[in-house]
């Protein structure tokens, strides 16, 4: 039990530092995409920049994914890189069909993969939202404006 809470603090602790630095990337590239002319190019920058944005933090949580779905190969708890990979996504986000399960060894870690998923799209629903509030905030302003 105390290696499998080791591990997963160390997977877990590995994927926030991953999103952090991720996050930090994305919300600078934001803010460069935002001062250039895109608002000159496309009457839409608001939506190619929000669309960038959410691919951007889908990909980061595939990556996520992808490093549980490695770890549980090189454990060799599941048979192929495919079931690696629907287990990871299943648990990750914590739909858990449970046709996929780890054995009595391991099966702790797979709640900390759930607690990690769970922990990690709340932030990256958080961080979409400060994006989304960020783009409309000036709008907003001259909207408030307009009001008074």
């Amino acid at each position: 039990m105390l290696t499998q809470l080791i591990i997963g603090a160390i997977l877990l602790s590995l994927t926030v530092a991953f999103q952090a630095l991720a996050f930090d990337i994305i919300i600078k590239k934001t803010h460069e995409l935002m001062s250039t002319k895109i608002k000159k190019i496309t009457r839409f920058w608001k939506a190619v920049i929000l669309t960038v944005v959410t691919l951007s933090v889908s990909l980061v949580i595939i990556v996520e994914i992808w490093i549980w779905a490695i770890f549980y190969l090189v454990i060799n708890v599941v048979p192929d890189l495919e079931t690696a990979l629907y287990f990871s996504t299943t648990t990750f986000t914590t739909v858990g069909y449970g046709d996929v399960y780890l054995g009595t060894d391991w099966r702790l870690l797979s709640s900390i993969e759930s607690l990690n998923g769970f922990l990690l799209f709340g932030w990256s629903a958080a961080f979409i939202y400060e994006i989304v509030s960020h783009v409309y905030k000036k709008e907003g302003q001259d909207i408030s404006k307009k009001g008074k």
